[in-house]
């Protein structure tokens, strides 16, 4: 989950001038500066934009061709995205890649949407082929429908303001004094609507269903040990759920360390893809799943 209000105040233009209200909205971010790139997809949590990686973009590693998602879920939420399930607008992120993402990289609500992306990816034909890497940034996770309580519940309700004035730290409201902070916070939680917080929390509670031994493909897994919102033990349990994945828990840094720490979660991330992906891509189609659009 994360917010940035002074990046979605301004409504982004198409070239003729229009608001863009397209639920999902897919962009070319930066091209590779090598050739046979790694396309990455890029997905952002709650209440933010694909301007959340900006710090990121220019230290990814140079073969990488970087895609931005603006989901549906951005800023305030584009009016009725509650009403279909969050692997369905990931999937059309994915869809939008040109020939697909070979790799996926997620932060906080945007690690559910891929979790439940790659669930029902998984149930493809032998020759389907899903990303050959992903990289979850403040993952949301629990193993067992036990391990949500009605404390779990009111956890996540009562911060809901808290968790959105430690989203716009992370942005150009970081200069607002926090007062003023507070009411944007409070303004935000309310046009996202108890629907919205719903569709949030109902996802991470669908965790213990996901068929992640199905999910062979390696993870990188990156926390901040100081994360209010998603606990480095999501991290550590998900790890243990996954065929093949690595942890990576950064201390003194929160909810954002792609932005808190963004050099070492670039290094991290530059590391993992040249070490588990030294080749070039295979160019073996990808698969999408068929929805109604």
């Amino acid at each position: 989950m994360s917010v940035d209000p002074g990046r979605y105040a301004a409504p982004v233009r198409r070239s003729g001038g229009e608001a863009e209200q397209q639920p999902v909205i897919v962009r070319c971010a930066r091209r590779a500066l090598a050739p046979d790139p790694l396309r990455v997809l890029l997905l952002h949590g709650l209440c933010s934009n694909g301007g959340v990686w900006d710090p990121f973009l220019p230290l990814a590693d140079p073969r990488c061709e970087l895609w931005t998602a603006d989901l549906p879920w951005r800023g305030t939420g584009v009016h009725g995205w509650t009403g279909l399930p969050v692997e369905t607008w990931a999937d059309q992120a994915v869809a939008a890649v040109p020939g697909g993402p070979d790799v996926v990289i997620a932060h906080s609500f945007g690690t559910s949407a891929a979790l439940t992306w790659l669930d029902r990816w998984s149930t493809g034909g032998a020759d389907a082929r899903g990303p050959s890497a992903v990289v979850l940034v403040s993952p949301l996770y629990r193993a067992t429908a036990e391990e949500f309580d009605w404390n779990s519940l009111a956890y996540y309700v009562n911060n809901f303001d808290r968790i959105l004035i430690e989203g716009m730290h992370m942005g150009p409201s970081r200069r607002l004094p926090e007062e003023r902070r507070h009411t944007i916070a409070m303004k935000i939680r309310d046009l996202v609507s108890p629907y919205g917080w719903f569709q949030f929390f109902g996802t991470y509670l669908r965790m213990p269903q996901m068929r992640t031994e199905r999910m062979t493909m390696p993870f990188l897994l990156v926390s901040g040990g100081e994360d209010m919102v998603a606990a480095p033990s999501d991290a550590e349990a998900l790890a243990k759920s996954l065929p093949d994945a690595s942890v990576h828990v950064l201390p003194r840094h929160g909810h954002f360390p792609m932005v808190t720490a963004v050099e070492e979660f670039a290094d991290l991330t530059n590391t993992f893809l040249r070490t588990r992906l030294p080749g070039p891509p295979s160019g073996s189609p990808h698969l999408t799943m068929e929805h109604n659009r």
